[in-house]
């Protein structure tokens, strides 16, 4: 059985390196491996971090079903997991290499799927939209660096990839990286294993457009800030055009050095939104343009705009699975079939809610900077939302106290109580902050 699922996944992977193209394919799916255990039902594939595992499973875990399957129709399941420190034997593993560094003056490559055309935009995105195009024209940029932050799946790395696309169409003689925190920080530490750090330093600051993604985790790692502060400070200096995206605010990050996270917020930070109703619903239309020979009813786009709330990656990926098992199956799509297949996915999306999206809902409705609530201000037009937002936390979330207490500006677990008691008492006799509270659980529930 292994010669089988072997000769699959060999095939598997030739696909994916034709529709990936060489650079996607080397920095993310090269290794992954098959691991011991897959069978013609159920196959395993391993990935050496935790990062790049969720990585493939948010862009490529539908894909790789589907894969599969067109080789062998057997395959129900294929699970993506991180090895352990001693992994289990592979099949037909390659040899470990690290990904090569992207050279001095590549073009990288883009997304194809990611362009400025496929952004679906509106209320919710379009300052950060009209910024990215802004960005990618040719001349001086408006503003440098353009920090873009919204929560994960809800459109950052769209941009950063449509931005490339339009600057280097514009711009043909142009160079260009695009290169995840994770990436930035492992290229430093070889570099300084290798005492080559002069090397690293020349390539990242030679190209004239220098975009860096998911910046929250170096976050607490003191020497790759350092070389980032320099590397900003440097692209500053020159003209050149510097992007950055990462899931909050340059003040709201956790274990920066303030005069970094005052760079970062030197330039123009535009924020996304979370998609609401209407934009859910367009995103899912637009998707639906790609695939002319899927017949889906209006009500089945409608169940998946309002239950799926999370982000826009969790819809696309909903999405995807219903096409994908309507297929599969030979089935119509339907209201019946859609609630079917995506039932365990329709209930977690209800349950989930984040913090960050608690802080921004009570920053709204009670028009105070979402920075406000991290912060030392004690003004009671500040500090009864920050209370409403903890309690929220508490009600709504599975985080413990002192990791509340933590995205509330490290504050300790004992002020957390504190505020969920107020509010307790406040809503028993204070009409406006039980009305307040009970408007902010209807929006975050959905």
């Amino acid at each position: 059985m292994e010669a089988a699922v072997s000769k699959a996944w060999s095939h598997v992977r030739g696909n994916l390196r034709r529709s990936a193209g060489q650079r996607l394919f080397d920095q993310w799916l090269k290794p992954v491996v098959l691991v011991d255990g897959s069978t013609s039902e159920a196959v395993r594939l391993g990935l050496p971090s935790a990062f790049m595992t969720q990585w493939v499973k948010n862009h490529y875990s539908e894909r790789l079903l589907l894969e599969f399957r067109a080789v062998l129709p057997d395959v129900h399941s294929v699970t993506i997991e991180t090895m352990a420190d001693e992994p289990a034997r592979v099949l037909k593993a390659e040899p470990e290499v690290a990904p090569a560094p992207l050279p001095q003056g590549e073009r990288p490559a883009f997304d194809p799927r990611f362009t400025f055309a496929r952004f679906v935009v509106d209320s919710a995105n379009r300052v950060a939209f009209n910024a990215a195009r802004a960005v990618a024209q040719p001349g001086t940029p408006q503003f440098n660096p353009l920090y873009l932050h919204a929560g994960t799946g809800q459109g950052k790395t769209h941009l950063m990839h449509a931005l490339g696309h339009a600057f280097l169409e514009a711009n043909p003689e142009a160079t260009a990286i695009y290169v995840t925190a994770e990436r930035f920080m492992f290229e430093f530490v070889q570099a300084l294993r290798n005492r080559d750090t002069h090397a690293f330093k020349t390539r990242l600051r030679s190209v004239d457009l220098l975009m860096i993604d998911d910046l929250q985790f170096i976050g607490g790692k003191d020497a790759t800030q350092e070389e980032f502060f320099h590397t900003v400070n440097e692209f500053m200096a020159s003209g050149k055009r510097l992007v950055i995206a990462a899931d909050r605010a340059p003040q709201a990050l956790e274990g920066f050095e303030p005069r970094l996270a005052g760079r970062l917020g030197s330039g123009l930070v535009a924020d996304i939104k979370p998609a609401e109703l209407e934009l859910r619903r367009a995103i899912v239309a637009r998707k639906l343009e790609d695939m002319p020979a899927v017949d889906m009813p209006d009500e089945v786009v409608d169940l998946l705009a309002a239950r799926i709330t999370s982000n826009v990656r969790e819809l696309e990926g909903a999405l995807n699975r219903l096409v994908a098992y309507a297929n599969l199956s030979n089935e119509t799509i339907t209201i019946d079939f859609a609630v079917t297949t995506l039932g365990e996915v329709l209930r977690n999306a209800q349950r989930r809610i984040t913090i960050d999206e608690i802080q921004r809902a009570v920053s709204s409705h009670f028009e105070v900077k979402q920075i406000d609530l991290i912060s030392e201000r004690r003004a009671v037009a500040i500090a009864r939302p920050r209370q409403i937002a903890m309690y929220l936390a508490k009600r709504l979330t599975t985080r413990s106290l002192p990791e509340i207490g933590r995205k509330f500006g490290n504050r300790d677990h004992s002020t957390v109580i504190h505020a969920v008691r107020r509010i307790e008492e406040l809503r028993g006799k204070d009409v406006e902050i039980d009305g307040a509270v009970r408007a902010l659980m209807r929006s975050l529930e959905g």
